[in-house]
């Protein structure tokens, strides 16, 4: 069943939340512990993360430095099939052009269909550490939408290299990202809204947004999106906050602001115990007006706050 099906299956708004693959040369086993933690509300579907490899500097002695890449947290694949296997729940791994070439990409996609995992959060993905700018892997894409055409040709038994698949499997539904205060590097909110219509023409069946923490955004965000004719589920992304630091690393790395009420409310906590707290009250706060407003499902941004979200479940469901 795709995403837009569990979502829409139930009258009751869905429950689905973010995990990233264990680091390399750690076991799965802490992430199957925060799955369990969460897995008592229902989630509808899991997403599974995907990261690109990254530069690293072997110091070999006399000034001399040996380059070579790395990828921190593979098995994006293996993770969402072992998942899906292990509790009978629907996986959504990440597709991204970051860090990723069309052949690559190419036997990503057989992989998953050889597992019967046949829904993507298809995503540009950020640049390396190492880059100034976004840049493209060699024979790589530069966009969503060109990601998109590739899963299109696939869905349609097209090879990248034009050549025809002898067999045809079930093919790939796909959602995409959004972002309610505008992506970093877009020059203004229309112009935001103008790429995820094209990504939606290309076949989005969903978005999901950034993290917010100001419902009033994501219902301007969600009004400019209907007048502009795009018609699929904005799913909103939230993730509670859980340190004092947050304040400050938060809206830097994710380019959002943070209410004034939610900034004094954490500004008067004596110790990080506090700030969680206000972070779960907060973040139940925003769910529950959500909900009040229909929005069919809420995806929960786990990373570094199961316990958060677990207790803004409770509360909820």
């Amino acid at each position: 069943m795709k995403v837009t099906d569990l979502i829409h299956k139930n009258e009751k708004t869905a429950f689905s939340f973010e995990i990233l693959p264990p680091i390399k040369g750690t076991g799965i086993e802490k992430l199957y512990k925060e799955i369990e933690a969460l897995s008592q509300f229902d989630p509808q579907y899991i997403n599974i993360t995907t990261h690109r490899s990254e530069y690293v500097y072997t110091d070999l002695g006399n000034g001399i430095f040996q380059r070579s890449r790395l990828r921190r947290r593979p098995g994006t694949v293996a993770v969402a099939a072992a998942i899906q296997n292990k509790y009978n729940i629907t996986t959504v791994p990440h597709l991204l052009c970051s860090g990723f070439s069309r052949e690559e990409t190419e036997y990503v996609l057989l992989d998953l269909q050889f597992l019967g995992i046949t829904d993507l959060l298809v995503l540009r993905g950020d640049k390396a550490k190492h880059e100034n700018k976004f840049t493209p892997e060699e024979n790589g894409y530069s966009h969503a939408t060109e990601l998109q055409e590739q899963i299109n040709q696939f869905n349609n038994g097209i090879f990248v290299d034009g050549s025809e698949m002898k067999v045809t499997s079930t093919p790939f539904s796909y959602g995409v990202a959004c972002y309610p205060e505008k992506h970093e590097e877009s020059p203004n909110i229309e112009q935001d809204i103008y790429w995820l219509k094209k990504k939606v023409e290309a076949g989005a069946e969903y978005a999901v947004t950034q993290l917010f923490y100001d419902n009033k955004k994501y219902f301007e965000f969600i009004e400019k999106v209907k007048a502009a004719g795009i018609n699929i589920p904005i799913i909103p992304g939230i993730k509670p906050l859980k340190r004092a630091s947050q304040l400050n690393m938060v809206p830097k790395t994710f380019k959002v602001d943070l209410p004034e009420a939610l900034t004094k409310a954490i500004l008067d906590c004596k110790n990080d115990d506090q700030v969680e707290q206000v972070g779960i009250e907060w973040c139940a706060n925003q769910c529950r007006e959500l909900m009040a407003h229909g929005v069919p499902s809420i995806h929960f941004y786990s990373i570094g706050a199961v316990d958060s979200i677990q207790q803004v479940a409770k509360q909820i469901y």
